[in-house]
């Protein structure tokens, strides 16, 4: 693919993936409802039942070549029906006659996508159930790791590492029902000819929808115009972008916490082959993670032509045709990659518990200001003496550099009515992470019972 120059053609992508939006799976999918299509008429008896068998025979890429339907497609100008005269050529006997009867493009290839829609959320269904086993056992694993919880990128108050990571698992979880609750929605059909009405199928119209939709798996459009309703594909194009940015949230955080400075975890890297920086030899660079947040920006500017393709003049005009044929394909390749590549970096995530200690140390007792708080206040302190208290005290532990404990131990308010052992006590990061261990085992538990996998 030397004259490619789009980086989904040599560099990103899946196979799999791929091989569902590809010309060639394209058209399969198209025969497929043309094939559909010849079914429900013969079960209705409008056509024999013999014809329909030879157009289901002829309905596939073993039969009828792309060749032949780009040949054609010269003299018609017209990508569906070069198709649909490739399989008339190719029917033996009169079943060629009987080839789309009824139909109208977009019937065909509306329904196709909702098939190539359909096969690609299975895709990223099994791509969010596998992440989200990967978040279950690191969570499980780092489920009492102590580790600096961070707000407006300053010391917080301190947390575990699997807690952070539960956090993940419940996010995800939501995408997944998401997914779930929205594919009846985007995964329909038409069968409803040239402005929805289904005038070309006569009195069977209902039926034959109904059939066809049935045959294929698929719901279909109750009030069609040309085509099925654009808004399906903008609630598709959003939820998917909603996805990429939370993985982009996921490995901005890995890239933050693989800072020097702060070094607390690292991605996976192969120190006997990888090459970090072509001149600094020494780099480990975060790269997986920084090609998510990248995928995940180009991803979230389909969003706005995919709202722009919902206005269509009277019953369809064909602007939003061209569009689709980059936005809905690029959307379900890229975020195919970019979970199976937050699935690599954190299934191999090396997690630096002790520098995450060094840390939570260099803070100097700082980020225990809030229970030696709230310890004062079961005291019998009021609650905005005793935060004047402590805000006092952590002032001049910053001025002096000294610990926060022994700015507290020097304080005559606080030692009135807490001991040394009770200040040392409170002041233990371990004895403050709240439910974070529970909510772990909660989101874990999650994840076992709706994947029916142990962790």
């Amino acid at each position: 693919m030397e004259d490619s120059i789009c980086p989904l053609d040599y560099r990103y992508g899946r196979r799999e993936m791929k091989a569902i939006f590809s010309e060639k799976g394209r058209i399969q999918y198209q025969m497929d409802v043309e094939a559909a299509l010849a079914r429900a008429h013969a079960s209705l008896g409008t056509i024999p039942g013999s014809d329909a068998d030879e157009i289901c025979r002829v309905a596939s890429l073993a039969v009828v070549s792309v060749s032949r339907i780009k040949e054609i497609e010269k003299d018609t100008n017209h990508d569906l029906m070069a198709m649909v005269k490739a399989m008339t050529e190719k029917c033996a006997g009169s079943a060629g006659k009987y080839v789309h009867l009824g139909a109208t493009s977009n019937d065909i290839v509306d329904t196709a996508a909702a098939l190539q829609i359909k096969a690609a959320l299975e895709i990223i269904q099994s791509d969010i159930d596998a992440l989200l086993l990967t978040f279950a056992k690191l969570a499980k694993r780092e489920r009492d790791t102590l580790q600096m919880g961070r707000t407006h990128a300053q010391f917080a108050i301190p947390i575990t590492f699997g807690f952070k990571i539960a956090g993940y698992i419940a996010e995800l979880f939501r995408h997944r029902e998401r997914l779930f609750e929205m594919t009846p929605r985007i995964c329909a059909g038409k069968m409803a000819g040239a402005v929805g009405t289904g005038a070309a199928l006569g009195k069977n119209f209902f039926r034959i929808q109904i059939d066809v939709m049935m045959d294929l798996g698929l719901t279909y459009e109750p009030a069609a115009t040309q085509v099925v309703g654009r808004d399906r594909y903008t609630e598709l194009i959003c939820l998917l972008a909603n996805i990429a940015t939370s993985l982009e949230r996921y490995g901005t955080e890995v890239r933050n916490l693989q800072r020097s400075e702060i070094a607390e975890v690292s991605e996976p890297f192969d120190s006997a082959k990888q090459v970090g920086s072509s001149t600094m030899a020494q780099k480990r660079n975060p790269i997986n993670s920084e090609n998510v947040t990248g995928l995940a920006r180009v991803l979230r500017g389909f969003v706005i032509p995919t709202f722009e393709n919902q206005v269509l003049w009277h019953e369809r005009d064909l602007s939003n045709s061209s569009a689709e044929r980059f936005t809905i394909p690029h959307v379900f390749v890229i975020l195919d990659e970019m979970l199976v590549k937050m699935n690599k970096v954190f299934g191999g995530l090396e997690v630096h518990s002790e520098k995450m200690l060094v840390n939570i140390e260099s803070a100097k007792g700082l980020i225990m200001a809030e229970p030696v708080m709230m310890r004062l206040t079961e005291k019998g302190v009021g609650r905005q003496d005793a935060h004047e208290i402590v805000r006092g005290a952590s002032m001049r532990a910053v001025k002096d550099g000294i610990d926060l404990i022994q700015a507290l131990l020097d304080r005559d308010d606080v030692m009135a009515v807490l001991s040394e052992e009770e200040l040392s006590a409170v002041m233990d990061p371990a004895s403050y992470v709240g439910g974070a261990r529970e909510i772990v085992d909660k989101m874990v538990g999650n994840v076992e019972e709706a994947l029916g996998k142990k962790v």
